[in-house]
């Protein structure tokens, strides 16, 4: 690896992507970066990038992107609890992967690291946290997001065996941090609770790890991950309100002590959506969210640490560092 190796990175004008597209950059990589028309350009803005436009769908767009390419890092995804039409999340999520891992092969790219989730991975029945083993089936997965990374997963796995796609697979567990424009759908929890929105709880737990320790695992997955293996990328296991409780003591605010059962929240699960399908802005509660949140999302990174050096921080400095740029950025309000 030479600082004249040119990086393909999709999807980064998101959360998780551009902080790899940073580590790229840090890393002497020369960087080009794949973005829709549509997608917003500020995690882009001053970074010495060569920016391409272009839908990953797009099998000419992206065999444009990845001329000269060495080393590929597919980030982009559709990463959304709900949508009017779910399917076209599956579509967006599955779809692209193909186009993207069939355009690698053809332009004779060096490595491909694919970004996948922990969603992929089973924690129903779980005793503890789960490990790369435990594969979902796509008829197990919750919703269309995790159906779709399912699908898509199993794309890649199969284009490595079939194929000899030279691709090695993460699955990131939960990040947070800086950066987060959209924000994702724990970071819009991070703003919520941070801002007092959030005066209850209910029982169940994630995984949390800050973005750039996610994406440093990334560069150690391309230099020491083996090919066709998976290698979840987390950060510690943290029950929601506890969570909570840290975001209050960060933003000098009262914890809330409410925990509430989940069989009331259904109704109002079924009502944010059906005002989402009329305004088009994705709702705060939704029915897959409170199905997902029956279940404890602790994972284990412990093959990361092992095989690639994986070693990500305690998940408060993450939590601190998205609280101060939720707070720099305007997401807090003033007070």
């Amino acid at each position: 690896m030479t600082v004249n190796d040119y990086v393909l990175v999709t999807g980064a004008s998101g959360f998780l992507g551009s902080a790899v597209m940073r580590q790229a950059l840090a890393r002497g990589f020369r960087v080009r970066v794949l973005v829709r028309a549509t997608s917003p350009r500020n995690n882009l803005a001053g970074l010495p990038v060569e920016t391409m436009t272009g839908d990953m769908r797009d099998p000419v767009a992206v065999s444009a992107a990845l001329a000269g390419v060495r080393y590929l890092f597919h980030v982009a995804a559709d990463y959304r609890l709900w949508a009017a039409d779910p399917e076209e999340i599956v579509r967006t999520n599955v779809d692209g992967t193909i186009a993207v891992m069939e355009a690698a092969q053809q332009a004779g790219v060096e490595r491909v690291v694919y970004t996948s989730s922990v969603a992929t991975l089973r924690v129903a029945g779980a005793s503890a946290p789960v490990d790369e083993t435990a594969a979902l089936t796509p008829h197990e997965a919750i919703g269309a997001y995790k159906r779709s990374k399912v699908l898509a997963e199993r794309v890649v796995e199969r284009m490595v065996a079939q194929n000899g796609l030279p691709a090695v697979i993460v699955n990131p567990s939960t990040p947070i941090g800086p950066r987060d424009v959209r924000p994702t759908p724990t970071g819009r929890i991070i703003v919520e609770a941070a801002t007092g929105k959030i005066p209850a709880f209910v029982e169940t737990g994630l995984n949390l790890a800050h973005v750039d320790d996610v994406a440093a695992g990334h560069f150690q997955a391309l230099e020491r991950g083996r090919t066709g293996e998976r290698y979840i990328l987390g950060g510690d296991d943290v029950m929601l309100q506890q969570m909570l409780r840290d975001i209050a003591e960060l933003c000098n605010r009262r914890a809330p002590t409410m925990q509430l059962p989940r069989w009331p929240l259904y109704p109002l699960a079924h009502a944010a959506e059906a005002v989402a399908r009329v305004t088009g802005k994705e709702p705060f509660i939704t029915v897959d969210g409170l199905n997902m949140s029956k279940y404890r999302m602790f994972f284990t990174s412990d093959k990361a640490r092992r095989e690639l050096g994986y070693q990500p921080r305690p998940y408060r400095e993450g939590l601190k560092d998205a609280l101060d740029w939720f707070r720099a950025e305007g997401y807090l309000g003033k007070g």
